[in-house]
């Protein structure tokens, strides 16, 4: 029997696999059975309706999808007086994902989600569809530490900061994500893209750049996931281009505890139980009886020089 629990900043998790931020929502209960998830993570909600992005919004590319949803909300009164009755149904833990313009609201708005139901904050300081020119609070050491900081004095719920892989440097802005008081780090976010549609000779997206997410970007976010759970003490989840089983163990051999789905939802609804049943399968079949020590498990050490071993096995 294998044990698929792990903890993440002090929740305790039936299995490392959730949806990403803004594919999921109650509705999927139709299709598939809630309670299995490792966690529910909420899409993300600002204070204020937000109608997001001019149309186009989404369009597919080579290994993946661009998109410019823009965060669209009903806002914070219909989140708390509505929506978050809706997952009270279910058992896993709630991550609650805010949005804000200012470092000053996104302290209230995390005090303000700081309510029972909810059981860990997710900071989106990173959407880079928001604000697609750039000024997201994650491309900067400061503005993150600050961020952070600020909603660690208004709330005792644990705190996820979701970095920027458009970042100069993505592991100082982890590092000053924990110094801020982050319990864990999402790792990452899209990258920013452009796609043209060569026809109309006009970008493919109404906003014109947008995140680029899919198994393109995998190797790029594992290697932040990996650089990161070096540098810092509180957990990972790692998130980008997930379709299989194997990318969920590649990525906790990096060193994420846990992983969120995105891209895959939407070509199948039905994914994160298939990766959860994958994974049990998978650690059966290789001997592992816990999947969190798969965490940080990669064998880190060069190999060896092929002349060297060459010569070796022949002594």
């Amino acid at each position: 029997m294998v044990d698929l629990r792990v903890k993440l900043a002090g929740l305790d998790l039936a299995n490392p696999i959730m949806h990403g931020s803004g594919t999921f929502s109650t509705e999927v209960g139709q299709i598939i059975d809630i309670n299995r998830l490792g966690a529910m993570v909420a899409k993300t909600v600002s204070r204020n309706f937000r109608s997001g992005n001019p149309p186009p919004r989404v369009a597919e590319v080579e290994g993946g999808m661009i998109n410019s949803i823009g965060l669209p909300t009903k806002g914070l009164g219909y989140f708390l007086e509505t929506q978050l009755g809706e997952y009270r149904h279910f058992s896993p833990p709630l991550i609650c994902s805010i949005s804000a313009e200012t470092a000053e609201d996104f302290a209230d708005m995390a005090s303000d989600v700081s309510v029972p139901g909810v059981h860990a904050i997710e900071l989106n300081i990173s959407c880079p569809t928001r604000k697609p020119g750039g000024g997201n609070f994650a491309l900067n050491e400061d503005h993150t530490h600050k961020v952070v900081a600020m909603c660690r004095a208004r709330t005792e719920k644990p705190i996820i900061a979701k970095l920027s892989p458009n970042a100069g440097d993505v592991v100082g802005v982890a590092e000053a994500a924990e110094a801020g008081g982050a319990n864990a780090l999402t790792v990452a976010n899209t990258l920013l893209g452009l796609k043209i549609d060569v026809n109309r000779r006009r970008p493919a997206i109404g906003q014109k750049l947008g995140g680029l997410s899919g198994p393109g970007i995998k190797p790029i976010i594992m290697r932040m996931v990996y650089q990161c759970s070096k540098a810092v003490k509180i957990p990972v989840i790692g998130v980008g281009g997930i379709t299989k089983v194997e990318d969920v163990v590649e990525y906790m051999l990096a060193g994420a505890t846990a992983v969120q789905v995105g891209y895959a939802t939407f070509r199948n609804p039905t994914v994160v139980i298939a990766l959860i049943e994958g994974l049990e399968r998978w650690c059966q079949q290789n001997g592992v009886a816990r999947v969190a020590d798969l965490t940080g498990a990669m064998i880190d050490e060069a190999p060896l020089d092929t002349y060297v071993a060459a010569s070796a096995a022949i002594a």
